[in-house]
């Protein structure tokens, strides 16, 4: 079910739906990708599509399993900050980082599944925050990371 076919006064369906189809989004830009054009870099930060999958797995991991969850980042054995979220590993390839960010994906479910919306959650480092609040804040960096995937698979496509 996409964003458009859920009731207009079901705001968890809408916000659930959304998210999906971003987080769909940003790994059906790999599909298709040699994992040479999924590690390569177009621009001058370490920004590539793979680390861009990657990133968001960790962020996902940060809000959800940290911030709703309440396990520390330390013990979740993530990394300190975005920044390093990016790199690559040489033995990550699109299948383990894929695998790994439909795992994330799976466990957010299941951290948030059953809270409502106004729940305050306290693993945020800077303080109390709802879900809903959460929700949005995840819903912001998808887009926002969609839109540098599409352009990077964009000129990948174009350069080969």
């Amino acid at each position: 079910m996409g964003p458009f076919d859920v009731p207009l006064d079901d705001e968890r369906t809408q916000l659930d739906a959304f998210v999906e189809e971003y987080r769909d989004a940003l790994e059906a830009t790999l599909v298709g990708l040699t994992e040479e054009q999924a590690r390569r870099r177009l621009v001058p930060s370490a920004t590539t599509l793979l680390g861009l999958l990657k990133h968001v797995t960790w962020m996902q991991r940060v809000w959800f399993e940290e911030c709703v969850g309440g396990t520390p980042r330390q013990e979740l054995g993530l990394v300190r900050n975005p920044d390093e979220s990016f790199r690559l590993a040489d033995d990550d390839t699109v299948a383990s980082v894929a695998a790994a960010h439909r795992k994330a994906c799976a466990t957010a479910r299941t951290v948030a599944a059953g809270l409502p919306l106004d729940t305050v959650v306290t693993g945020h480092r800077a303080g109390p925050r709802t879900l809903r609040w959460v929700y949005v804040q995840v819903l912001r960096e998808l887009a926002h990371h969609c839109g540098h995937a599409d352009i990077l698979r964009e000129q990948l496509l174009a350069a080969d």
